[in-house]
């Protein structure tokens, strides 16, 4: 019964922390629409075990990665710059040729550096860990590895279909509006570029 709930926490906990729509989610999203739901899935399982790397570090080091954060806020402001240029370049950029679509980067690849890239999952999960801990349901490096490997796989799978549900309702949507694949990409640009503007405020404003 203990290993059950800690699985379903796992999941419940990456689920919320999951839902709103961040780069991953974004990502998934446009490669559903332009390719297929195969390839937006290796999107998805890449950025799952980025999610337990994020969701572990932050359990084995929650007090110094907060301080660290804390007393270096530029990583916000490079976040930001990042996203800005990669919605700039989405939003401009032309259609790619046939030869010109062998050169992608792999989406395994793409999956884990958009999910590790994320210092507001890390946040989340920093929060998170503390209000649990708060909450009688202790966790931590002391913890068993049954029970450290029960979490992690409920947080692996929470991720997963969260992410599969924003798959699944891209194609709801390619199939319901045609000639969807021309707007996307400035739609995921603007959207990359809203997020990097409320990366950049709450820098400014913390």
């Amino acid at each position: 019964m203990e290993f059950l709930i800690y699985f379903a926490v796992g999941i419940l906990v990456t689920f919320i922390g999951a839902v709103p729509l961040g780069t991953v989610n974004i990502s998934v999203i446009n490669t559903t629409l332009k390719a297929d739901a195969r390839n937006a899935m290796k999107i998805a399982f890449a950025a799952g075990i980025a999610e337990i790397i994020i969701s572990f570090y932050a359990l084995h080091c929650s007090m110094m990665v907060a301080n660290f954060i804390d007393m270096n806020q530029w990583i916000q402001v490079l976040i930001a710059i990042v996203l800005f240029l990669i919605g700039g370049i989405l939003f401009f950029k032309k259609q790619k040729t046939a030869r010109e679509k062998k050169f992608k980067m792999s989406k395994y690849v793409t999956g884990l550096f958009l999910g590790l890239l994320n210092p507001p999952v890390l946040v989340y999960w920093l929060f998170m860990i503390s209000y649990l801990n708060q909450n009688n349901f202790q966790l931590n490096m002391n913890s068993s590895l049954a029970i450290l490997f029960v979490f992690f796989s409920g947080v692996y799978l929470g991720k997963l279909l969260t992410l599969y549900g924003y798959s699944r309702f891209s194609i709801f949507i390619k199939n319901k509006v045609q000639n969807i694949a021309t707007v996307i990409n400035r739609v995921i640009g603007v959207l990359l570029f809203v997020i990097g503007c409320v990366q950049l405020l709450k820098y400014m404003f913390s």
